[in-house]
């Protein structure tokens, strides 16, 4: 996993798809033990990629939409 790329700087589909691919690893119980804990690892910090990317397009919306309600109110 050392030449793996850096989660910061994947995109959210590199980052699930790469983690979906991780879980499917994991579920199967076929790798040792030191590398389960890579993977969790792994997995760990593409999923808070994932969830920094959606919040961030949550917040994108959140001020486009806001302007909107505000019009309207």
């Amino acid at each position: 996993m050392t030449n793996a790329p850096d989660p910061q700087q994947m995109t959210y589909e590199e980052a699930r798809d790469e983690l979906v691919a991780i879980v499917r690893q994991l579920e199967s119980g076929q790798a040792p033990l030191e590398a389960t804990l890579e993977l969790w690892e792994r997995g760990e910090a593409l999923a808070a990629r994932c969830r920094a990317v959606l919040e961030g397009a949550q917040e994108r919306l959140q001020q486009i939409v806001r302007p909107e309600l505000d019009e309207q109110g």
